[in-house]
């Protein structure tokens, strides 16, 4: 599925509705060149996940963990950012697979960076700008459009 963003409300409406399906153990990917909009995504969707914190993007500590909620349930939303990591044997030093295969939601930036860990089942989103100043989202799921 492709959407085109043409304002801030737009993207905050679209993590709205994506987080209505969000089940425990989610895992979305974020791609997209610098200034494409992963963090500000990432930031309206935790809040539409009850997150009260003010989210920011993990470059140098790797994770940022939130509490968020689904369902009235809490559940932890890890937010990585591995624009800075090559080898995915980084990844496994700090028990990634913990994350991505545990009970809460992780959202992935720079998710490219680690592809070959990525479980199946996992939202990909890619993001760029138009030659016009749109976002514009590519969504799939396992190779398929959402």
């Amino acid at each position: 599925m492709q959407i085109e963003l043409t304002q801030l409300e737009d993207t905050k409406r679209f993590a709205e509705q994506l987080v209505k399906d969000i089940k425990r153990g989610q895992v979305i990917c974020l791609l997209g060149d610098l200034g494409a909009g992963k963090t500000t995504l990432t930031q309206y969707l935790c809040a539409a996940l009850g997150v009260n914190d003010y989210v920011t993007s993990p470059t140098f500590n790797l994770m940022n963990t939130y509490e968020g909620k689904i369902g009235g349930e809490v559940v932890p939303i890890h937010h990585f950012d591995v624009y800075r990591i090559f080898d995915a044997d980084e990844m496994h030093e700090i028990g990634f697979d913990e994350y991505l295969y545990g009970d809460g939601i992780c959202i992935i930036e720079w998710a490219n960076q680690v592809v070959d860990l990525i479980p199946k089942g996992s939202i990909w989103i890619e993001m760029s700008l138009s030659l016009d100043g749109k976002r514009v989202l590519e969504m799939t799921r396992e190779g398929e459009n959402v």
